[in-house]
């Protein structure tokens, strides 16, 4: 009799719940009903972009605008309320692209219902329901164990201990453990939010924008800007009701002028937009981002750990031959063979190939008493059979250097397999039950089942990107490790020709990093050796992701930076992992490394214009304090300025294509640049703005000195934007150039010069003003390449 009919006969012991069962348990309200929390509802999306400390600010000031006019001094407002909108759209865009994907990559157990064998999702178990568990399977909902076949359970997730238990009928199971050999099944007794899983997950969602250097970066910038603002405004709203005592309105305009222009308002919108169209372009390749910020994290790693099987290679495999050993019989080596594949009812792919290449229809009058599941810390399975003849046997099937005694004559036989990148197992006869811890000890070989894996096709082009963008890939599995040379080697892999057997790497966490950064392959790595050894790479300051898709993986890509799975692979390592591949191609990676630079090196040139004003309009509200005059400003000329040479420019800017490799310190590399653009751009407009005090007199004065101020300004801001637009394309000099040409139609429109009260008077001042931009933009080149020789330099001894 096969599994398969071994399968049919448990069900019948133990059909489930019947469907009227089912019926009325959904009508008493006790079926699983947590909802997916896969991104901010509507109402987060909102509040979070409409309620902020910068948008309350700017807000008071565009309501007082309103009061004092004219209109053209609210643009702010207006601006503002239009980048709110942006960001809201963008966000409700990545909800539903992040949604529809989390229903496509939900997991969907396996319950019986009338005596069948049922797929539902989460969300439709039921209180009493029976659900089956195999290896890999992730325990949904809180129940007890009701039938157990060398169930082991996987619960580090909840308690922290690597070890797995073994369950028996009648003990607990928890949601968020999973399944790590054998299999079984347990009735639910807790689901919906009383289950333990679901009791954390209402701490926090799924997904988030934590733990990013980029908004922990912006955050504190923001954090700095507010000191600023506050004793500064203080000191301006003084000065400005001094200076203009005989015209409070004059003196609100020029005030409200002075105080927008420090709030970097769309610095935190154009982040927001960023990561939401990057999570959009990302979910049109099939990749789920679980966590925003994994975007950005991947564009960081400088290493990633590969596991083999699921990743470099497909998950089937197809048996190439059949080597026989001590004289043992091909038929009877078949039907064993077809045996085992029979007697395990929830076979991995290297079974599954056996299964497919000796049906269990081999193996009829063969009947099992007893199983021994796949582990990967012991790198073999087994069953007890009993013949058609009567006589009972104990098998083992698994790695043959380790159930063989080193120096076996056909180890040799295996390492030549090995070496051309074929996967060996060894089928072994041993005399002792299956449950002694030295069952390996004793066993009398049989044969080599000599397997062929299926390369992935686009694995060696995915290596080669790695290789060139500067990312140590390492291949860690638990298959030998000379066939996992082999297979590296065949996709191009550098250092592939040198593979490690991880049963001898030190146990010492700094001479395990040392080994680790010389090699590139590692075979026979234990599932805590793959923990252990992220740990080591992390320990010497690298970034580290971990791909995989087995449940062997789950620890390690747990402990990763960033963790990636395939979306056909276990639910416990689609559960942990930060990234999941629906597709299950390896080729998307580099989608995601490149959506990731775009995000961090565009936000980093939008951040710099955006401080740059922040720095200039401090700067320009102290000295206005200190010389006790008019401030320089409308908020109609600032509002003109932020447009066209931070607004519309970083728009484009945060969305366009960028390779340029991810550097740490965000903090600190926007700051440098930016500090010393906004002192040199706030010196060249006051010193305009004194010339012009001093050239003009009389009436219409103070709009002519504006005026001459904003054209310094405007030609100060544009060379910053030029500077941080590099390296030019196309695109970029239109860009640049579009905005000079759109400042130069308001200054030459009757109508545009009236509503932004703009008016050149005269020619030496306004050239003088030109001749004081140019100076200033030789000393920004001064400055910027100064400040990127100083990052460059260390850089390169980091």
């Amino acid at each position: 009799m096969t599994e398969r009919a071994g399968t049919d006969i448990v069900t019948a012991r133990n059909p489930g719940l019947s469907s009227d069962e089912v019926a009325r348990r959904v009508e008493r309200g006790e079926v699983n009903d947590v909802p997916l929390r896969s991104s901010r509802s509507t109402a987060e999306i909102v509040r979070a972009n409409v309620f902020t400390r910068f948008n309350a600010i700017i807000g008071v000031l565009f309501l007082i605008i309103l009061v004092v006019g004219p209109i053209q001094d609210g643009l702010f407002g207006f601006v503002i309320i239009a980048n709110t909108a942006i960001g809201i759209v963008q966000e409700m865009r990545a909800k539903r692209t992040l949604d529809s994907l989390a229903v496509i990559g939900e997991a969907r157990p396996t319950v019986r219902r009338d005596g069948a064998a049922v797929e539902i999702p989460t969300s439709g178990i039921v209180l009493g329901e029976l659900i089956e568990l195999g290896p890999g399977d992730k325990v949904v909902v809180d129940g007890d164990v009701a039938e157990a076949d060398n169930l082991e359970i996987d619960e580090s997730l909840l308690t922290g201990e690597p070890d797995p238990v073994v369950k028996r009928p009648g003990e607990q199971v928890m949601s968020g453990s999973f399944v790590v050999a054998g299999g079984g099944a347990f009735t639910a007794t807790k689901v919906g939010r009383q289950a333990y899983a679901a009791q954390l997950a209402e701490e926090a969602s799924r997904f988030t924008l934590v733990n990013s250097e980029l908004r922990n970066g912006i955050s504190q910038i923001l954090k700095y800007v507010t000191w600023m603002m506050v004793p500064t405004a203080v000191g301006l709203i003084i000065s400005q009701f001094t200076v203009e005592s005989h015209d409070a309105r004059e003196a609100v305009r020029r005030t409200v002028g002075g105080i927008v222009p420090m709030v970097p308002e769309g610095l935190v919108l154009l982040t927001s937009v960023a990561f939401a169209i990057g999570v959009v372009r990302l979910g049109r390749k099939q990749c789920l981002v679980q966590e925003l910020p994994a975007i950005e994290g991947l564009a960081r790693v400088d290493t990633v750990c590969l596991d083999k099987t699921g990743t470099l290679t497909e998950g089937g495999m197809d048996v190439r031959a059949l080597h026989l050993l001590d004289g043992a019989e091909q038929p009877y080596v078949a039907q064993v063979l077809a045996a085992l594949g029979a007697a395990d009812p929830h076979p991995n792919a290297s079974l599954q190939a056996i299964i497919d290449a000796y049906p269990g229809s081999g193996a009829d009058g063969w009947h099992r008493t007893d199983t021994l599941a796949f582990s990967s810390a012991r790198k073999y399975s087994g069953a007890a059979l009993t013949a058609p003849d009567g006589t009972a046997s104990a098998w083992l099937l698994g790695a043959p250097d380790v159930l063989l005694p080193a120096g076996h004559a056909a180890l040799a036989d295996v390492d030549r397999l090995n070496d051309q990148g074929l996967r060996v197992l060894l089928l072994a006869r041993t005399g002792r039950d299956l449950d002694d811890p030295r069952a390996a000890s004793d066993v009398r070989p049989r044969a080599l089942v000599v397997l062929e894996q299926r390369l992935r096709p686009d694995a060696g082009d995915t290596l080669r990107y790695f290789a060139d963008q500067g990312v140590h890939a390492k291949v860690i599995s638990g298959d030998n490790a000379v066939s996992v040379g082999a297979v590296a080697g065949t996709l191009g892999l550098p250092g592939a020709d040198r593979p490690v057997d991880a049963r001898h790497l030190p146990a010492d966490r700094d001479a395990m990093a040392r080994v680790l950064e010389d090699g590139s392959v590692f075979g026979r790595v234990t599932p805590q050796q793959k923990r252990d050894m992220v740990g080591a790479l992390q320990s010497r300051g690298h970034n580290v992701a971990m791909t995989g898709d087995g449940v062997n993986d789950v620890l390690a890509l747990k402990d990763a930076d960033i963790g990636v799975s395939m979306g056909s692979g276990s639910e416990a390592t689609r559960a942990v992992a930060q990234i999941v591949l629906l597709n299950n191609s390896f080729a998307t990676l580099p989608s995601v490394v490149a959506e990731g630079r775009r995000v961090i090196g565009n936000i980093t040139r939008v951040a710099t214009l955006f401080l740059t004003k922040t720095v200039y309009s401090v700067l320009l509200a102290l000295l206005v304090v200190f010389w006790q005059i008019p401030y320089p400003f409308l908020p109609r000329h600032l509002t003109l300025l932020s447009t066209l040479t931070i607004g519309v420019p970083a728009f484009f800017l945060a969305l366009a294509p960028n390779k340029e490799r991810a550097r740490p310190h965000f903090v600190k590399r926007v700051m440098r640049y930016s500090t010393p653009a906004g002192i040199i751009c706030g010196l060249a407009a006051f010193l305009a703005y004194l010339l012009a005090r001093h050239a003009y007199t009389g009436s219409g004065s103070l709009d002519a000195e504006t005026s001459a101020a904003t054209l310094t300004l405007f030609l100060m801001e544009i060379w910053v934007l030029a500077i941080v637009a590099r390296p030019y394309t196309w695109w970029r000099v239109v860009l640049v150039l579009g905005m000079v040409v759109a400042f130069l139609i308001v200054l030459v429109t009757p109508s545009l010069q009236t509503f932004f009260a703009l008016r050149l008077v005269g020619t030496s001042v306004p050239w003088a003003c030109v001749a004081i931009a140019a100076v200033g933009g030789v000393v920004l080149e001064v400055s910027w390449a100064w400040v990127r020789r100083r990052e460059d330099r260390a850089l390169a001894t980091a």
